[in-house]
């Protein structure tokens, strides 16, 4: 038996295990379903879409979306230690102040902007050193691009020419404009959780990891969690918590788990035969960004050449050449319209074409974006009460109205940076873009193209699952840690903001307060 069984080794199980772990006195059971990490497609940046479709990839199905043509969109989630940080493209965003602000707001205490910064820059060891709103010596390493290619770089050029704002800094003091992205890298590789946190606490005799181990549901005496059931290597395994079951499966599986527990939905869960134990709205009201992609050709060499044993030999040696990037290193945040107030449209540029998963074999570049604010809500809920079946996901991508006029006139932003003299002199031909500007046709290509961000937040929100400490309403000893416990999706990348709810969620379990000290900089910047 443990002091606590954590379930998944994700962005936040691995913070939580190796904090919770750091009290000598305190014993915690990590529990994943995948396997270890550390094969060399985990660690080479550029590598990362080979692992999509993997055994590394839960590889789940969304239902047919309907704002999407009907269309079923692949969501990739990390089925391995580390979790998607061990599979996504390490890009360092972490939203605008208002989000965190809206969070409190909508009945988050505690979950403010001024609250929450000490915690991001408390994970971090940032490259260009601490400052008002970075940390320095922290587990994670935060890095700068090591290369940069003239397919990603022609974007700044662009928003020079357009007269866009320059920022190269998006987690500083304001969100607005387009510069080069912060990545989660150490030395060239991917600096994923599970090597930041997880991997330096492994050596400690109070922390335990049980991979290849698939949770199946939660025990409880009465109302109280009391431990996990499992399936590991084909044979069942029940692990024991002595304190609390601490969930962080993400924004699908957690809710999974909790409903197949019997806390969830109550007509729900006796259509499939759970005896229901609390009815509450889990896996209600899922979040992602809607994401689109538009292409063109061109004569310039694109990272469609990165894959060459000369580049592999740079990169093994000196983890540096095309190797080290994720493709779409350089963006940021605009506004998609004149009425906007602040900046509302994330952008990337993409050093490749762009082919919906299909096999690349011209040189290309593209543009991607996607709205800050999502409006549609969807659901997970639960296929049978076979633990191990995939659960039903419906995003509900751009079924409603404001979500549509928001990608539409990001898209036209876009378009109008490859208007610029910068992009007209790369590109060749088009790819795959809107036939016209026309309302009409952006929208037909949304439909046509339209794709997830891999963002999936809010199933177990604070305030409808979950209170400000994280615990769920009506039991005792169960908390969910993860980026399904965010009230409403911030505007930006999803992985520095969950790593932040597992520094806060490790110290509402610790009742501690771990935070750095704010120095004068930080005390001027607020």
């Amino acid at each position: 038996m443990s002091d606590y069984v954590v379930i998944g080794a994700g962005a936040a199980g691995c913070v939580i295990a190796a904090r919770l772990s750091e009290d000598p006195d305190v014993t915690v059971t990590l529990i994943e379903a995948g396997p270890m990490d550390g094969a060399p497609e985990l660690e080479m940046p550029a590598a990362y879409s080979s692992t999509f479709h993997s055994r590394y990839d839960w590889d789940f199905p969304t239902e047919r979306e309907p704002g999407l043509d009907g269309r079923q969109i692949s969501i990739t989630r990390g089925r391995v230690v580390g979790g998607s940080t061990a599979l996504n493209a390490m890009v360092y965003t972490r939203g605008h102040r208002e989000e965190y602000d809206r969070w409190e707001a909508l009945g988050a205490s505690g979950w403010n902007y001024d609250e929450l910064l000490p915690y991001f820059r408390l994970s971090e060891d940032n490259q260009r050193g601490a400052d008002a709103y970075h940390g320095e010596g922290g587990p994670l390493t935060i890095s700068d691009l090591i290369l940069r290619h003239r397919l990603t770089d022609v974007l700044l050029e662009a928003a020079e020419e357009a007269g866009q704002p320059r920022n190269d800094d998006v987690n500083g003091a304001d969100t607005e404009g387009l510069g080069s992205y912060q990545l989660f890298q150490r030395d060239g590789r991917r600096c994923s959780n599970a090597k930041a946190f997880l991997h330096p606490a492994l050596g400690r005799p109070n922390l335990t990891l049980e991979a290849d181990s698939h949770v199946t549901r939660i025990l409880f005496q009465g109302d109280r969690a009391v431990g996990v059931e499992a399936v590991r290597f084909g044979a069942p395994a029940t692990y024991r918590a002595e304190r609390e079951v601490i969930v962080c499966g993400g924004a699908v599986q957690s809710p999974q788990i909790l409903m197949l527990s019997g806390i969830g939905p109550a007509a729900e869960l006796s259509a499939f035969g759970i005896q229901p134990l609390v009815d509450l709205p889990v896996g209600r009201d899922l979040m992602d960004h809607t994401t689109l992609v538009m292409s063109w050709l061109t004569d310039e060499e694109s990272l469609l050449t990165a894959f060459t044993p000369e580049n592999l030999a740079l990169f093994e040696a000196e983890g540096t050449g095309p190797m080290t990037s994720n493709y779409g290193g350089t963006g940021g945040f605009i506004r998609c319209s004149e009425d906007s107030t602040r900046a509302d449209f994330q952008v990337f540029g993409i050093a490749a074409l762009y082919t919906g998963g299909g096999v690349v074999t011209e040189h290309g570049l593209s543009i991607a974006g996607n709205p800050s604010r999502v409006r549609d809500r969807g659901a997970v809920t639960l296929r049978s009460a076979d633990p191990l079946a995939k659960p039903r996901i419906q995003h509900n991508f751009m079924c409603h109205p404001e979500d549509r006029r928001e990608m539409r006139e990001g898209v036209r932003r876009m378009l109008e940076l490859t208007d610029q003299p910068a992009y007209r002199k790369l590109i060749t031909a088009p790819y795959s873009v809107p036939d016209s500007r026309s309302d009409a046709d952006v929208d037909a290509y949304v439909r046509r193209e339209g794709l997830t961000s891999y963002h999936q937040a809010g199933t177990c929100g604070i305030g409808r699952v979950v209170d400000p400490e994280l615990r769920v309403l009506g039991v005792e000893g169960l908390r969910v840690v993860d980026a399904s416990v965010m009230p409403d999706l911030v505007g930006a990348n999803t992985t520095a903001p969950t790593t932040m709810i597992g520094e806060k969620g490790a110290d509402l379990i610790r009742g501690i307060d771990s935070r750095p000290a704010p120095s004068t900089a930080v005390d001027a910047a607020a």
